[in-house]
């Protein structure tokens, strides 16, 4: 079974790696065959480098997350809400998305499956 405190500090690290812009790390986080559904109901990415493509992207638009809450965890999955501000071209927040997302462990604590809850409702535009 997953540890619960690796699980937390795999959402910590998550978080601290998307402000630092470093997909390597968050992509480290997964399992080689994993998975990330990014909203749920979009085109699912299988295996670390293609989590590591879509990280890359993800955050090439200086998107900034912060967490809501507590991390919530009954292993093997931790769910976690936060706050995704979203720069316009002129570096003010032009918009923001709230989020919910799991991340489902093996073992290891590596992450073998991510699912994004956010969709039209969740945006407010600044």
């Amino acid at each position: 079974m997953s540890d619960p405190q690796k699980m937390a500090a795999a959402v910590e690290t998550y978080l601290a790696s998307f402000a630092k812009r470093d997909h390597n790390a968050v992509a480290d986080l997964f399992a080689e065959q994993c998975t990330v559904e990014d909203p749920i109901g979009t085109d699912i990415h299988h295996g670390r480098e293609a989590v590591r493509e879509f990280y890359k992207m993800a955050m090439a638009n200086g998107a900034k997350l912060t967490l809501e809450g507590q991390i919530r965890i009954v292993p093997p999955y931790a769910a976690f809400a936060f706050n995704v501000a979203v720069p316009g071209p002129d570096g003010n927040i032009a918009a923001r998305v709230n989020v919910i997302d799991t991340f489902k462990f093996n073992e290891d604590s590596k992450v073998v499956e991510m699912r994004a809850f956010w969709g039209p409702t969740n945006f407010q535009t600044a």
